[in-house]
């Protein structure tokens, strides 16, 4: 995709109007939107190149035709004892081996990882649901965190722009707490997953089961093909029917004429002119070569991800930011959240044993936060979670078949009993202890400092997971399900793939990194728009909010260049 910069001792120092650091979820929204506003935009991606459709490998691969039958072989499990919790042999190849990519556990953390163009666009479960004015102002209200610099109303026009442009599945609920979209048709629910709705629908009061809100096209949509319900999204969708920064707003930057895009390039740091009192331009080490390369820009976005954006701001020193750029606030790197989760709660069901499903649901049914609403406070904990749910019937892997022969076929053709599972997301609240740092005495393979992590939940989302498993086996029960059991293998910080808050927004510059623009307030020429900005990580999967506010900054950066205010 655009140009491709290959000579790296003939391109040195440079220049563009803009430069995106990153290109999956937000970085790809970045690149469409600066490039479509006519900035000429570089694009710098850390990992390897991939070409959607083309780079693909196992899209369209039966189980058997892989060694393994889709399963983690010894020697797979050895390079990514963190990875494989999050993929198996069908898309390794689009997460990094962890014993190439080391980092430091001071508290157990899975920091779960795409170095490739596209990033973990390509892998990422797509779930979209609104922050409300619940999430925006909770901080204000219990004193956890800094306030948000923005409300529901200036992020709202926003989540309209993305959800049209991306495709998200769903329906409207008028639910306060989940403020309702631009959808397009839901995923139709199965029958049990309707029996579950309607029996919690009819037993409670303050919850509801919808349709879960996903960026699967249920209809074509500019020459996107609808999603053929395979589930089989993390290999990369050669249909185009899930949104990935690969098959979606890349292609649309690259129409315009204005993208270069240079993958194998890991930003080192940002280079900041003290005079000029902005940042110049990044710092970019060659993976292959090894070479360091200077590129130049009026404007940067970074959208690394989380911790990769923090550890590039800890390592941008200078005499003016010698604690990392943009860092007078000593804010850089803390706060870092992640959901809790639960491993699930499951339960059978006897009934509908005429009744079977057409293809593989790609989404989920979804239980919005009921918790602390309304002026119904939980004694245990504050703020809440929401319960992402699935229900199928059970295969001939899942029954104790006896026989062979004839008699084993005719088993193995009867699906069992219906089932279902449900899983919590639940809030983690700002602590500025939980952190990242740089750790300058061991250093990567290209002499970088090695990342080290320091995250532990608190006592208020450790209640949170009793309370889901609680939840979540009573609702099981009301509806009639049978052998209700919770397993919990306490997944650690990170399982959820959510990581954010390491370069939070706030009104003040003296506890927060970023202005309500994303604009970091130190380095006026300088926007994070990737999870790194998050004051709060409300209980909702947060990728559409990370879109949102791209697209917003994005508008807000191209209006103040053209004024000449940075």
């Amino acid at each position: 995709m655009g140009d491709k910069i290959t000579d790296t001792k003939e391109h040195k120092n440079l220049s563009y109007d803009a430069i995106v650091v990153g290109s999956g979820i937000s970085g790809g929204w970045a690149a469409k939107e600066l490039t479509e506003k006519g900035l000429k935009t570089l694009v710098l991606e850390r990992g390897r190149n991939i070409e959607h459709v083309k780079d693909y490998p196992t899209a369209m691969k039966n189980p058997w035709e892989f060694k393994y039958r889709t399963n983690n072989s010894n020697a797979a499990l050895a390079e990514r004892p963190i990875q494989s919790s999050h993929c198996d042999e069908t898309n390794k190849h689009f997460f990094v081996k962890d014993t190439e990519h080391p980092y430091i556990q001071e508290k157990s953390f899975k920091w779960i990882r795409g170095y490739q163009v596209g990033g973990r666009s390509l892998t990422w479960g797509r779930q979209c649901y609104r922050f409300s004015d619940l999430d925006f102002e909770a901080n204000k209200k219990d004193g956890h965190g800094v306030d948000w610099p923005i409300r529901y109303k200036d992020i709202a026009p926003w989540y309209d722009y993305v959800e049209e442009y991306i495709g998200v599945s769903g329906q409207k609920e008028g639910l306060k707490q989940l403020p309702d979209g631009k959808f397009l048709p839901p995923i139709e629910m199965n029958c049990i997953e309707n029996h579950l709705a309607e029996n919690v629908n009819a037993n409670y009061t303050d919850r509801k089961v919808i349709h879960g809100r996903v960026a699967n096209l249920t209809e074509s949509k500019n020459g996107r093909s609808k999603c053929q319900y395979r589930n089989l999204c993390s290999r990369g969708c050669p249909y185009t029917a899930y949104f990935s920064s690969n098959g979606v707003t890349l292609k649309d930057a690259e129409v315009t004429g204005n993208m270069t895009l240079r993958a194998n390039s890991i930003v080192k740091e940002v280079l900041y002119d003290a005079k000029l009192n902005k940042a110049i331009g990044v710092r970019v080490i060659d993976t292959i070569t090894k070479d360091e390369i200077d590129f130049y820009a009026r404007i940067i976005f970074l959208n690394a991800s989380t911790i990769a954006t923090a550890s590039i701001l800890l390592n941008s020193t200078s005499d003016t930011f010698p604690d990392g750029l943009g860092n007078s606030s000593q804010q850089v790197g803390h706060n870092l959240m992640d959901h809790i989760i639960t491993s699930g709660t499951v339960g059978e069901f006897d009934g509908y044993q005429d009744k079977y499903y057409s293809g593989r649901n790609p989404g989920a049914i979804y239980i919005p936060r009921f918790q602390n609403l309304n002026g119904k406070k939980n004694k245990n904990f504050i703020r809440g979670y929401g319960l992402q749910a699935k229900g199928e019937r059970k295969g001939w892997k899942e029954k104790n078949i006896k026989g062979f022969g004839a008699s084993l076929k005719e088993q193995l053709a009867k699906p069992g009993k219906w089932g279902i599972w449900l899983g919590g997301r639940g809030e983690t609240l700002p602590d500025f202890d939980n952190k990242i740092s740089l750790n300058k005495t061991q250093k990567d393979q290209w002499g970088l400092p090695l990342v080290s992590v320091h995250f532990k939940y608190g006592s208020n989302e450790l209640a949170m997971i009793d309370d889901m498993q609680e939840a979540a086996e009573e609702m099981l029960k009301k509806a009639g399900f049978i052998n209700v059991t919770s397993y919990r293998s306490n997944p650690p910080p990170g399982s959820a793939v959510h990581e954010m808050g390491t370069a939070r927004m706030g009104n003040d510059p003296k506890t927060s990194v970023l202005n309500k623009y994303n604009q970091m307030h130190d380095v006026k020429n300088v926007f994070i728009t990737d999870g790194s900005c998050m004051s709060s990580s409300g209980s909702q999967n947060p990728s559409l909010t990370y879109m949102a506010l791209t697209a917003r900054a994005c508008d807000y950066a191209v209006k103040e260049l053209k004024k000449g205010n940075i």
